[in-house]
């Protein structure tokens, strides 16, 4: 029987952890008026939040609904200020929970993971089946609307595998229904992240421990199975899809294939925005693209007086931090070499 956890709402509702969780939510945001206005009562604010959650008073506020369009256009929700407070604190008490039962090889939202190191790994795989067998396939797949379709019952059953404490539970609960559907939950709640991951972790433990991959990997919703065997990956591809439909109420989106990884006669492994080789890495085109059109902007709102140099600096090193774990030498080069900031006299 799974072991589960009680006793775990006073690490969520003491001070000490509320204090701490404020100290992580206002991280680059201070500048903000809500947050200026929440540090105005510190110790005030932060009294009100623990006695409405020992009271179970507690209701998470009102969502503000905007659209962001890089890397794609999506639809993301924002919490006030003092709920942001709560779910740090809330996710710094259970995820450790889960982290000690992630699988290795998922790497979004998670510490001393994400891309960079998400990527080497796929590259790993990719020599490793090469070595051995001359050549590799690979099945990469990620899920059609995941955050949009996550079954709020299924989530709360996962949920209650390790967690028996009825107030953290009852804390869950109100933030999973939060928008009043029931199906789906925000992109932009921190709680989000590791919802998603937990979800997830399902099919994880499927492919790895039942299906018996040791080629997988997992970036939140996206991911990856290799081998040498293009009918073997076709078979994997139909109990994965089976076991998302029956389990998980997913289904995988219609960019989801089985493809040749080749220099000469396949294609790269197009995966957290590199293009992987066996023997090499490069940057994705619309990368590349998307960085050129926002030098050409920050070059505007610069001479316009619009944009600080020490901004311009940080979304530059960035982009290079991202960059230079692939062959980009001459890219970068050739970017930064024809871009010249220049204020208007």
């Amino acid at each position: 029987m799974a072991k589960t956890y009680k006793n775990i709402f006073d690490r969520v509702c003491n001070f000490d952890a509320l204090h701490a969780a404020y100290l992580r939510a206002r991280r680059g945001k201070r500048q903000r008026r809500e947050v200026a206005r929440f540090e105005q009562d510190l110790e005030g604010n932060l009294i009100q939040l623990q006695n409405d959650l020992i009271w179970g008073s507690y209701r998470t506020g009102r969502y503000r609904y905007f659209e962001v369009t890089e890397p794609k256009r999506r639809l993301v929700a924002a919490l006030p200020f003092r709920d942001r407070v709560v779910q740090h604190a809330l996710v710094a008490a259970i995820e450790p929970i889960w982290e000690e039962r992630f699988i290795h090889d998922s790497y979004a939202c998670r510490p001393n993971k994400g891309s960079h190191r998400g990527a080497d790994r796929a590259q790993e795989f990719l020599r490793s089946v090469k070595r051995k067998h001359g050549f590799a396939y690979a099945y990469k797949a990620d899920i059609a609307k995941y955050f949009a379709n996550i079954d709020h019952e299924i989530l709360k059953r996962l949920l209650r595998k390790r967690v028996a404490c009825k107030r953290t539970l009852a804390l869950l609960d109100g933030i999973i229904d939060s928008q009043g559907v029931a199906c789906g939950i925000p992109i932009g709640n921190l709680t989000s992240q590791l919802f998603a991951n937990i979800y997830l972790h399902e099919l994880d433990e499927f492919v790895k421990y039942e299906l018996r991959e040791p080629h997988y990997l997992r970036y939140m919703d996206d991911f990856v199975v290799l081998h040498h065997d293009k009918k073997h990956l076709a078979l994997i591809r139909f109990e994965v899809e089976v076991f998302l439909d029956s389990e998980l109420r997913l289904m995988t989106n219609n960019k989801s294939q089985i493809f040749p990884v080749s220099l000469l006669c396949g294609r790269p492994l197009d995966f957290l925005g590199y293009r992987i080789w066996p023997t090499h890495r490069k940057l994705r085109k619309n990368s590349v693209n998307r960085m050129r059109r926002r030098l050409r902007s920050m070059v505007r709102q610069y001479a316009a007086g619009r944009l600080r140099f020490d901004r311009i600096r940080c979304r530059i090193a960035s982009w290079l931090g991202h960059a230079k774990h692939a062959d980009s030498r001459s890219i970068r080069e050739n970017l930064l070499a024809n871009t010249i900031f220049e204020r208007r006299a």
